[in-house]
């Protein structure tokens, strides 16, 4: 466990002063919430009805920045050699530097959201309800990115092909996610179900993504 416990921290200190840390992930997340209102024109209306997705596609494009070089930096160095035959299981090891990307790129992401939810126009409801999606749901697209990292480690250039291996897994919890912050809004539509979903495709990428990422690994290895 206090191996386990320095790596994260190992993890999050690199995250942190290369690219796709907290500050690229945020930065790029704000660029996406500017540009969009350019996009749509000045009704302020459909910019607040909207929001949540705005808020929603910018998460997912900033989550992917940095993914490519999660496992590729440690085959560089030779480090990805040693997780195979260490102590602790390749799935333990491909857990912790996932969290560790989450904290550094995902949980900044979601404590800025309130605040680029104001430029979006969107009420406290919308804004409250978004950004408690997106504590819930980033994580998946973080865990399902490290099946794409994984796929990509014995691809020269493979970081291209990233984004097209992991988006149809990541899909499904864009639109649960959408769905949840917009039903906070409407009393029409029911906010539990989607947010169930939602956290339950985070559990269960939690336990699939290691599995699935140690088995590529394993397998590009040999």
């Amino acid at each position: 466990m206090k191996i386990l416990t320095r790596l994260l921290l190992h993890e999050l200190r690199l995250a942190t002063l290369s690219g796709g840390g907290a500050l690229t992930g945020v930065v790029f997340f704000l660029s996406i919430v500017t540009i969009m209102p350019f996009a749509i024109g000045p009704d302020l209306e459909l910019l607040g009805k909207i929001g949540p997705a705005i808020l929603w596609i910018g998460a997912l494009l900033a989550t992917l920045l940095g993914l490519d070089r999660l496992f590729m930096n440690d085959k560089e160095d030779g480090t990805l050699d040693l997780y195979h035959i260490a102590d602790e299981p390749l799935e333990l090891i491909i857990l912790v530097k996932a969290i560790a990307h989450w904290l550094a790129t995902g949980l900044p992401i979601v404590l800025a959201a309130p605040l680029f939810g104001l430029f979006l126009n969107m009420d406290a409801d919308a804004i409250f309800a978004t950004a408690l999606t997106l504590l819930v749901g980033t994580p998946a697209l973080t865990f399902f990115g490290t099946i794409g990292a994984a796929l990509t480690t014995a691809i020269r250039r493979g970081g291209l092909l990233l984004p097209i291996l992991i988006l149809p897994l990541t899909i499904p919890v864009l639109i649960f996610g959408v769905a949840a912050s917009q039903a906070a809004t409407d009393p029409l539509t029911g906010f539990k179900t989607p947010f169930f979903l939602l956290s339950a495709m985070s559990l269960f990428s939690l336990v699939l993504a290691p599995i699935a990422a140690a088995w590529v690994l394993r397998f590009g290895e040999d």
